[in-house]
Order: C-alpha cells, then structure tokens, then sequence
C-alpha cells in the first residue's frame, strides 16, 4: 500500500497544479477586461463634469440610439437566419465535392474585419450595384452584417442538423405525413433551439459593430457603439460615454445570456445521426442552386473589392497597389504589414496559452472556481471592443508611461478578445480525453505536465491549430480597441485602411481598397489551412 502512495500524490498534485491553473486565465482576464472598466467608472465619477448617468443619456439621446442599435441588429439577425437557410441544409444533408471550398468560403466573411467588410460593400454599392442606393445607409449595413454572420448561423445549426435520425423522419413519413409536414414535425422542432441561438449570437454581434457603421452609415445611422466613441473620442465627454458604454454592455450581456441560455438547450450531439447523401440525377439541380446563392451573397462582395482595387478609376490599374507600396499616402505598407503580423502572432501566442489553461480548468474541475474562470473568461464577448479601447485610453492616464507605451499593449488586447474562441473550440476537444487515461499516467509516474503533453495534447492537436487559426485571423484584423492604442509605429492594416477611407482623394480609396485584398489573402489562406487541420474538430464552436 504505501509503494502507492508516491503514484496517489501524483495524482493529487496533477489536480492540485490544474486549481492553480485556473488562477492564470483569472489574473490575465481581470487585469486587461476589469481593469479599464473600473478605470471608465472612476473617471466618470471624478470627471470635472460628471452628470447622473440619466442625464448623460438624457444629453446623447441614448434611447433613440438604443432603438437604432436594437432595430437593426434584430433585422440583421433575422436576415442572416433567412439567408444562411439553403446553405445549412446544403452542409448538413448533402454530400458533394467542393464541400471544403463552401466551408472556406462560409467562414472566411465571419473574420474578415469589419472595416474590410465596409469597404468592401462601399464597392459593392458603388460598383455592380450602383444605383440601387445600397452603397451606404441602413440597407448597405444590413446586407454587411448578413454577409459576416451567415458563419454564425451555419456552425451553430449544421451540427444539430447533422444528428437528426433520418429513421424519425422515415417513422413520420410511415404513417402518413407528408414530406413538408415530416419536416414541420421531426426537423423543426429539434433545429428551433439551435436557430434561437444563433439569432441571439448574430443579434450580439451586430449590436456592437463598429467599423461597418462607420465606414457604410456615412454619419446618418448612429448606434450606441458609434456614439461611444463619437463622444469619447471626437468630444472627450467622459461622463456622456462612459453612461452609453454601460447601456452598450447592459444590452450584450443580455443577448449574452440569451444566446447561451438558448444554447444550452439545443440537443447535445450524439454518435448517432443522418449521414449526408450525394444526389443523382436532377437531384443536382437544388445543390447547385445553393451554391450559386452562396456565391451571390458571400463570394460577390469580395469579387468586387478584388475588381474596384484593380479599377480605381475605372481603367484596369495597379494604382492602388503603387500607391501603398510607394507610401504616398503617408502610410507605411511595409512597417504596418510587419507590425501586424508580429502583433498577431504574439496575440496567437498568449490567447492559445490562456484559453489552454482556462479550458483545462474548465474541464477538470467542476467548483466554484472553475465557473468563475469560465465565466470571466468569455465577459470580453459581452463588451464591445469600442468600450475596451476607450477603457485603455483612460487607464494608461493612470499608469506610467513605459506600460502605455508598451509593444505588448496590442497584442495583449488582441488576445483577449480572441481568448473567448479559444476557449469555444478546446473545452469540447478536451471533454473527450478520458480521465482514466490521465489517471493511468500519473499513477505510473508521470507528472502533470508530462501527463499533459503526452495524453491531451496529441488529442487535441487539430483543435488547437484551429483555435491558433482563428485566434491569428481575429488578431490580425482587430479594429474597434486598436484604434484607441495604435500609434504611428503600431499601426495595423485594419487601422491604416481606416485611416486611409477617411481621407479624401481617389489615391486615398484605391490603397485603401487594395490593402483590404491583403487581409481578405491573408485570411482566406489561414482559413483554409484552419480547415484542414481540424475537419471534425470544434466545427460550429468558434464564434467572433
């Protein structure tokens, strides 16, 4: 019996090792999302203006902008659903080649950056169609949001789709019901939940868009997130935007709530399922009407911005591309390429880091510790990335300089808002490692990180490269907080195409146009890759 005991003390030190894991993502999280928030309701308190935050509503028209911001997120949350319909059912029933591409081409809209999206369907509307009056304006935002989140809808539904018992249906068909009432009857009912929670998912999202207002909304369509950082930034109203980010955060965190509330009731997937079949004969022709459907709304935007960076003027031309690289514009393609990429990959580095630690805690362990991590480790998703940014801007007023001057700043803050998706992929991966094996290690000597390296790491190998994947393509084209912490040598690609569509002059578009190809190229490849690596892993659980 006690040769055993130095096995057992392993085992208990393993457990021991994953309760002061769960520290690590807690300090990170506290120290970079509860810190500039504190700092925002400090300042508003002692602020040599401070008003009621009644008042300060009262002064910005909060609740007009509160309506605005509702309205239209709602509306695109059901677009989005009524859009992304074919598609779903296409991914989930269907088996055809190219099926990879579709996914690429579904995924790739939902990290593009949303000042990318925003010029990209300024082009749209200015370019194929022109003269439908969609190149700005509420209906310009609304077919933006829809283009980014018809992802949101696919991964959240297909893979409850997936797992619908063809041999229900068969019963229902078996004893009278026809093929739509078989639908209503067995399909609907089991998808519903699934549907709500993707609605409140693309409804949290669009209510804290920033850079498509910005770019499409021409100062005609202000929401909460826009006047955010109108009053912070344009009128240094301290008070005034420090009251609307905490109604911008009352608002997400309920839609928060709802989404996973609504989450937790869409049936767990299970081994058994439908299995997707491939057509014959006329049975094509619907595949390929979904696919062209997919092609109008997700791959014609792109084209487009692909087509205007190549006719600034409307003559075929390199122009746009000469003018960044030549750095006429003020702005350095090289040092801004090179910085963002650094960024990203560090912000990769920390956000795969911390996510590992918190979703190893997560799964281990079920206490009151345990939830709290989980729980402030996915917050950064019900704040939007504006409120952070103007947190920062306050905070370094309180800090030396050297920690606002710092080049890790950036990254820091990247990786906080991909940490949430970080942790959406590797908790499912990591709940399906057997403790028994973990266990069984430990008890034949291996230590916590060994036991970690050697049993979980080689499961969850596909997992995390999709979590790296998607953790470097949020990075890369973060906006809404880096445009409060960018300086001249910490300018990112999202920040300088900003910058760039702000400016007047025809040289001005066209480099903005064609810096916004580089992060689409960039993305697309990532994404791709993402793909690969992880064809079953975590697909549906990544959310942005």
């Amino acid at each position: 019996m006690a040769r055993h005991r130095p096995a057992l003390g392993r085992v208990a030190a393993a457990r021991a090792a994953s309760a002061g894991g769960t520290l690590i993502p807690l300090i990170f999280v506290g120290a970079l999302f509860v810190a500039p928030l504190a700092a925002l309701v400090v300042r508003a308190v002692h602020d040599a203006d401070a008003v009621s935050p009644i008042e300060a509503w009262r002064r910005t028209d909060a609740w007009m902008l509160l309506g605005v911001t509702i309205g239209q997120a709602a509306a695109s949350a059901v677009a989005a659903i009524v859009i992304a319909a074919p598609v779903v059912w296409l991914v989930s029933t269907v088996d055809f080649p190219g099926a990879l591409l579709l996914r690429v081409i579904v995924t790739l809209p939902f990290v593009l950056p949303t000042v990318v999206v925003g010029v990209a369907f300024r082009a749209l509307g200015t370019g194929l169609l022109d003269g439908l009056g969609v190149d700005s304006g509420l209906r310009a935002i609304l077919l933006a949001h829809v283009f980014l989140n018809v992802a949101v809808v696919v991964r959240v539904v297909t893979p409850v789709w997936q797992q619908i018992d063809p041999a229900a249906i068969a019963a229902a068909r078996s004893l009278g019901a026809s093929g739509p009432r078989a639908w209503r009857d067995v399909v609907l009912p089991r998808l519903a939940p699934a549907v709500a929670a993707a609605a409140a998912l693309v409804f949290l999202f669009c209510s804290t868009s920033f850079g498509v207002i910005v770019i499409l909304g021409d100062g005609r369509v202000r929401t909460l997130e826009t006047e955010i950082y109108q009053q912070g930034i344009g009128y240094f109203r301290i008070p005034e935007a420090v009251a609307l980010s905490f109604l911008q955060i009352l608002l997400v965190v309920t839609a928060l709530i709802l989404a996973r509330f609504l989450g937790r009731r869409t049936p767990a997937v299970s081994d058994r399922g439908g299995r997707r079949r491939r057509p014959h004969g006329l049975g094509w022709l619907p595949v390929l009407a979904v696919v062209g459907w997919a092609v109008v709304w997700l791959v014609v935007p792109i084209g487009s911005l692909v087509v205007r960076s190549l006719r600034p003027g409307g003559v075929w031309s390199l122009g746009g591309y000469r003018v960044l690289a030549g750095q006429e514009t003020g702005e350095s393609l090289t040092d801004s390429v090179r910085y963002s990429v650094t960024s990203a990959l560090g912000a990769t580095v920390i956000a795969v880091a911390v996510g590992l630690i918190a979703a190893a805690a997560i799964t281990r362990r079920r206490d009151v510790v345990a939830k709290a991590g989980a729980a402030l480790s996915i917050l950064p998703l019900g704040v939007s990335a504006v409120t952070l940014g103007f947190g920062y801007v306050v905070l370094t007023t309180y800090l030396p300089r050297e920690v606002g001057m710092s080049p890790l700043l950036i990254p820091a803050v990247q990786a906080l808002i991909a940490i949430p998706v970080v942790i959406g992929i590797l908790v499912p991966a990591l709940a399906e490692v057997p403790q028994r094996r973990r266990d069984a290690a430990a008890v034949l000597g291996a230590g916590p990180v060994r036991v970690f390296c050697t049993v979980d790491l080689p499961m969850i190998a596909r997992s995390l490269c999709a979590a790296a994947g998607f953790a470097f393509v949020m990075a890369i084209g973060e906006f809404g907080a880096t445009t409060f912490l960018a300086r001249a040598d910490t300018t990112t690609l999202p920040v300088m195409i900003g910058s760039l569509m702000g400016r007047p002059g025809a040289d001005n578009l066209a480099a903005a146009m064609a810096a916004s190809v580089l992060l689409v190229a960039v993305s697309a490849v990532v994404i791709f890759f993402v793909e690969l690596a992880a064809p079953a892993a975590g697909r549906g659980q990544a959310r942005r």
